[in-house]
């Protein structure tokens, strides 16, 4: 049996090269803070990498997308194991675009903290009055350029992704930045429609686009996770303060509230954490977790 290593490891995931694909795999690592912690929290991976599959398949009318299989049988047999069974999808190879595609239906973290000063949101400028978690009139594209691992991502307005793109695909670069725009709204609009029906709210997301062999757009990477995006509850959802989340919140409020804590934490709240995942898996597909 051939051995594979990873030629890419991020916070959470490992890529692996197949020769004609790629393997995403998604640890049960969980980083906050740009941070690993030292916890693993059990069938996280699991969470994310199915609900990718279920939002890449939800839609394919809109754009292609990298996924090939999500079933280790369709992999090479060292993938055969049950540390990669179910968190891990076999994907086409990509050239990636340099761009994290930022799209904000609801205005909250770091967006209401720019809004409260000078009334914009990464330059672009929005109605007065709006209230902390307020739905936006119409979702707004905020993207950002990559940074690498402890970096921190710098906001950009669209002329200078236009910038970036040129400056990587030349003769390309104002049609690429359309493209990932118009495609980054669409996306987000048919999701965010469908997960109120659901009972979730979908406060802001990230995606991300490659292009395959012939120039084509294609949607990559994770789809719509508690890692990429706020979930929040639709029920008791109101504007003017914060809202309970389906993400990292129980993992980044006790690591304020305990600066000593060497980032290890106490197994309550990775439970806790793994069980808002589930719920929010649960909620959006209508079944349970089968991993």
């Amino acid at each position: 049996m051939k051995e594979f290593t990873p030629i890419k490891e991020g916070k959470v995931r490992e890529i692996y090269d197949t020769g004609d694909n790629l393997i995403m795999v998604a640890t049960d690592r969980i980083s906050a803070f740009d941070v690993i912690l030292k916890n693993k929290v059990v069938k996280k991976g699991a969470v994310l990498t199915q609900m990718s599959k279920f939002w890449f398949e939800y839609t394919s009318d809109i754009v292609a997308n990298h996924m090939v299989s999500t079933d280790v049988k369709d992999m090479p047999e060292f993938f055969n194991q049950p540390q990669f069974t179910g968190n891990s999808m076999l994907c086409k190879k990509l050239t990636m675009i340099p761009v994290e595609c930022i799209v904000r239906g609801y205005i909250t973290g770091s967006g209401w903290e720019s809004y409260k000063k000078d009334g914009t949101v990464c330059g672009i400028k929005l109605p007065e009055g709006l209230k902390e978690c307020d739905k936006l009139p119409e979702p707004i594209y905020t993207p950002s350029t990559k940074a690498e691992i402890g970096d921190h991502d710098e906001n950009i307005d669209f002329e200078r992704s236009v910038e970036v793109l040129e400056r990587d695909f030349p003769g390309h670069g104002r049609d690429y930045a359309e493209k990932i725009r118009d495609y980054t709204i669409a996306l987000y609009k048919k999701c965010a429609d469908y997960a109120l029906t659901r009972g979730i709210i979908i406060a802001d997301t990230k995606f991300e686009f490659g292009l395959d062999e012939n120039g084509n757009v294609v949607l990559a990477d994770e789809m719509l996770t508690p890692d990429s995006s706020r979930f929040w509850p639709l029920e008791g959802y109101e504007a003017g303060h914060s809202q309970p989340s389906f993400d990292k919140q129980f993992v980044r409020d006790w690591l304020k509230a305990n600066p000593d804590s060497d980032y290890n934490l106490p197994q309550d709240v990775i439970d806790k954490t793994i069980e808002k995942y589930k719920e929010a898996y649960k909620l959006l597909t209508g079944k349970d977790l089968e991993a």
